[in-house]
């Protein structure tokens, strides 16, 4: 262990600081994993007219982003493992934000189309990487604050998507804007390059683990079909579904069933990202607080969806709608850090990036399934249904963290 690991777990002077500086340098990787995954979404406008094709056709981009990510964050997985992380997340960034580079200068669908592929595979390093950087860096009484700022800053780069990118496409054009959005990327790699000395992650490293001992179970594939990593990817495949059933669909679902006006759904929704937003750094705070993460977990789960029924049934007037959504967006985000302190706790020290990389391709899994579930029911002309799904997903998510995860590992339930 360094002098600087001993001083952050020996709660010396200097370690804070350490602590913040590595919380930082990997808030901004993930910022631009969430930034990148939703830029051109808002530009489907602009790009249908300029490539002449129909959304379905726009949807298919993101698509291949998301297959790409999904099956190359497993391979990543392995490869932080056994190369270490540092450098497999600077290039992934600067890859990718080169590939929205070229998205702005050839500007072409097939060109776009071959480039988000490129990104999406890019893209699959930051949640292997960053989760293995963060459990070998940051000292384990600051482990779950670490976890819900990560989660904070991509839910961040999702938000300021929207604005950034309009604005830069009214002001210079779409192909400008996705370019230098695409430079941006690449400075940032560049500033890890420079600052990045604190982020620690060698091959198989875990603050976890004591001065030369050996990894404890199994670390290659048997890890990864054990019980306890197959029930985190359901985990984590419900919560991407239930969470993209609201985030997607709550404005024209609440417009199809009371007639709700979009400024006012949309208002909604809103309340809801930012009730998530707080509830992510409020629950870094619990996360540290206690080892029964699980019991977190499942009583937001059950408050969420009592609240997504309550949605579903009742017709409200929007002050009473704005505070339930606010109320089930904290609840949600409260969630996230005790879900990540969940699986590391049935990770095998040394096993992080293949573990992590593994049990979020369920985040890709819910974002090619969610969009197709819940447009056709409201297709089929059911609106109510998709919040009776949303709640039944939380429903056995609850299920999940008792049956998987109940039990923290030694090494965790000793820190």
């Amino acid at each position: 262990m360094t002098a600087i690991s001993q001083a952050a777990d020996d709660g010396q002077p200097g370690s804070f600081r350490d602590d913040v500086k590595v919380i930082s340098l990997i808030g901004v990787a993930h910022f631009f994993s969430h930034f990148y995954i939703l830029l051109l979404p808002p530009l489907f406008p602009v790009l249908k007219d300029t490539f002449g094709v129909s959304y379905v056709e726009l949807g298919m981009l993101v698509m291949a982003f998301s297959a790409a990510t999904g099956v190359s964050q497993i391979v990543f997985g392995y490869l932080v493992d056994k190369v270490g992380a540092k450098g497999i997340l600077i290039a992934g960034l600067a890859l990718e934000g080169l590939a929205f580079l070229m998205i702005g200068v050839w500007g072409s669908y097939w060109a776009v189309m071959a480039m988000m592929v490129i990104a999406g595979i890019a893209n699959g390093v930051y949640h292997p990487a960053d989760y293995a950087i963060l459990s070998a860096s940051v000292s384990e009484k600051r482990m779950g604050r670490a976890f819900s700022l990560h989660t904070f800053t991509g839910f961040f780069g999702g938000a300021v998507v929207p604005p950034t990118i309009i604005v830069l496409a009214s002001q210079f054009g779409w192909q400008a804007g996705v370019a230098a959005c695409g430079a941006a990327g690449m400075i940032a790699a560049l500033g890890l390059v420079v600052f990045g000395r604190s982020l620690k992650h060698e091959p198989g490293s875990d603050r976890r683990r004591k001065p030369g001992a050996k990894a404890d179970g199994p670390v290659g594939v048997s890890v990864l079909l054990s019980p306890p990593i197959l029930m985190c990817l359901l985990f984590f495949t419900l919560l991407a579904l239930s969470q993209g059933g609201i985030n997607q669909f709550l404005v024209v679902t609440l417009n199809a069933l009371y007639g709700t006006p979009l400024a006012a759904a949309t208002f909604a929704l809103t309340a809801y990202l930012f009730g998530t937003a707080g509830g992510i750094l409020i629950g870094g705070h619990i996360a540290d607080r206690t080892r029964h993460h699980n019991r977190v977990a499942a009583t937001c789960f059950l408050f969420t969806a009592i609240a997504v029924l309550i949605v579903g049934t009742v017709a409200m007037p929007l002050w009473a709608l704005v505070a339930l959504m606010v109320a089930q967006g904290v609840t949600q985000g409260i969630i996230m850090p005790s879900r990540d302190m969940l699986v590391r706790s049935v990770t095998p020290p040394g096993a992080m990036g293949k573990v992590f990389g593994f049990v979020s391709t369920g985040f890709s899994i819910g974002g090619i399934v969610s969009p197709l579930l819940f447009g056709f029911l409201l297709d089929q002309g059911h609106p109510s249904l998709v919040f009776y799904v949303v709640a039944g997903f939380m429903v056995v998510s609850l299920v999940t963290v008792f049956t998987a995860v109940g039990r923290p590992r030694a090494a965790d339930a000793a820190a």
